[in-house]
């Protein structure tokens, strides 16, 4: 498999090798050690989710923070998404910016996504199942959401009509509310979950 780091620190595209037959593929999706050796961290997987979404669900943006913070693994394993991820760490040199990916079943790429960073996608398909390996178990309190539809973020969603979400993503502040707030991790307590320090 292939693994890169995306323009966005602490963004991995997780690319598998196909191995076609006449049966049809077998892809080794996910090795611990080739994941931990690019992120120069171990990353261990202690729960994993499925979500299964309409077209034009749009969910998120969500990340977690604090010590339950979870560095997650996503795959499209039905259907096809746009997905973004948004550096929503305080005090980031790139805070505010955000990586599109365009994850899907044919390829099964897979988005790594670092502790603390918000993390959002919008269903293009019907019955579309998004994966999600985490690092850490759920905790709600440990839980932040931003309006993915925040105008100060101008998140390239392409809609062409309203998006289906829960009441509580619609609900979501905006960014600048969530700082205000207190709501977001800041960038030190995430560099020390990766185990590197603040930058001189």
């Amino acid at each position: 498999m292939e693994i890169r780091n995306l323009a966005l620190p602490d963004v991995f595209l997780v690319t598998p090798r196909g191995f076609p037959d006449r049966r049809g593929t077998f892809y080794e999706s996910f090795r611990q050690d080739l994941l931990s050796e690019a992120l120069g961290r171990n990353f261990t997987i202690a729960q994993s989710n499925l979500s299964v979404s309409h077209r034009r669900v749009l969910r998120g943006i969500h990340g977690v923070r604090g010590e339950f913070s979870q560095a997650k693994l996503v795959t499209c394993l039905r259907g096809a998404v746009v997905d973004i991820v948004v550096d929503l760490r305080v005090g980031s040199p790139t805070f505010g910016r955000h990586e599109v990916v365009w994850l899907d079943h044919r390829s099964l790429t897979s988005l790594f996504i670092a502790e603390g960073l918000g993390h959002s996608f919008l269903a293009l398909d019907d019955d579309t199942v998004m994966n999600y390996h985490c690092s850490q178990p759920y905790v709600a309190d440990a839980v932040y959401t931003v309006s993915a539809l925040d105008p100060a973020l101008a998140l390239p969603w392409g809609l062409t009509e309203p998006p289906v979400m829960s009441e509580s993503d619609l609900a979501a502040p905006s960014v600048e509310e969530a700082v205000a707030k207190d709501l977001l991790p800041t960038y030190e307590e995430c560099l020390e979950l990766y185990g590197r320090s603040v930058p001189a």
